[in-house]
């Protein structure tokens, strides 16, 4: 795919002020680490997670995103009357009808002209909604959009530890849960626009086209559901997904690098989807890229879903590690398995 006109006119983070420590997990989790003489440390040790965010309990996905929404409105050039899509792309929501996005488009503002709905598919919702407003921006059908995303990991981890705690598992029945200790909040919206809405001389941050690949012969390998009224589950095969989807970002990435002509030296910059530590060296030796080019949030955020790649990217900005004119590789992968390179030149 490959897009002549689209720009992210601008980017912004809502975070929940609450830390949940990877201290106070383990803290927690105390009686289930000495029943089952496991070393202390070891969570924060093999993901690099020091802490995550929390939201206040209640607070819905479509009041995250509409926080989101309403701070990058606050940053940008554009008004709210302008938005013609508005797309909210997490994976947790209100309820399954209606639309989450119907919730937060109310609590933003938006006008009633605005096209609206959600973009669901794991941890790549949000870039998979670059793609669409793209698309309809390319084609003519829009001019302006707002992509948001709401992450509550709340209720997750909560249920995560309540588990953990009470049911007689032994050190392999721990291991599915492990992934849902690395969870974070937060939220995420940009403003994506044809270049013609940009004012006179403004920079233009535009989105230059990418690749998108599924092997959804290993959608079992993390699967997440509610749980009860007010919590949730997952259950991961760490290791196995880690596997497949090293190996399905090794076969986008060589398509990736055709389409955009984007490479490990010609990059200015690559951000990939926040798991841990292990994981992203493991993505940057598979795909042959210097990890000096690496910029990450996990270490303070968690794994925040699909907020967590373009959460990361405002973050680059903010702290200077993207630049005007800076070539950026986002290496997106989700649970499916699912892939979604793009290129964006800031």
């Amino acid at each position: 795919m490959r897009f002549a006109h689209t720009c992210i006119e601008s980017l912004a983070v809502a975070l929940p002020d609450k830390i949940l420590t990877t201290t106070q997990v383990e803290e927690t989790l105390r009686p289930l680490y000495e029943r089952l003489k496991l070393p202390v440390g070891r969570l924060e040790l093999m993901t690099g997670i020091r802490e995550r965010r929390v939201w206040p309990e209640g607070t819905l996905p479509s009041d995250a995103s509409a926080a989101a929404g309403k701070a990058v409105l606050a940053k940008s050039g554009l008004r709210a009357a302008q938005v013609e899509l508005f797309i909210h792309s997490a994976v947790c929501r209100d309820m399954m009808e209606p639309a989450t996005a119907s919730f937060a488009h109310r609590k933003i503002g938006l006008p009633a002209s605005a096209q609206i709905f959600d973009v669901s598919n794991a941890c790549l919702g949000f870039l998979n909604s670059l793609t669409v407003a793209a698309g309809m921006i390319e084609s003519g059908q829009i001019k302006c959009a707002l992509i948001v995303s709401g992450e509550n990991g709340g209720p997750l981890v909560r249920q995560t530890l309540k588990t953990l705690l009470e049911a007689p598992l032994d050190r392999n029945g721990i291991k599915p849960f492990f992934a849902n200790l690395t969870i974070g909040s937060g939220a995420v919206g940009a403003i994506v626009c044809h270049e013609s809405l940009l004012p006179k001389g403004a920079r233009a941050h535009r989105l230059l086209g990418g690749i998108a690949r599924a092997a959804t012969e290993h959608s079992e390998l993390c699967k997440g559901d509610t749980h009860g009224a007010d919590s949730l589950a997952m259950q991961t095969d760490s290791e196995a997904l880690l596997a497949a989807g090293l190996a399905l970002a090794q076969d986008t990435w060589k398509e990736f690098v055709a389409e955009t002509g984007y490479t490990p030296t010609s990059a200015d910059r690559f951000i990939c989807h926040q798991v841990g530590s292990t994981h992203r060296r493991k993505l940057y030796e598979a795909l042959g890229l210097d990890l000096a080019k690496d910029f990450s949030t996990f270490e303070t955020l968690g794994n925040t879903g699909s907020v967590a790649l373009p959460a990361t990217l405002a973050k680059a900005i903010e702290a200077g590690a993207v630049r005007e004119g800076s070539k950026v590789g986002l290496l997106g992968i989700g649970s499916g398995l699912n892939c979604l390179m793009l290129a964006l030149e800031w």
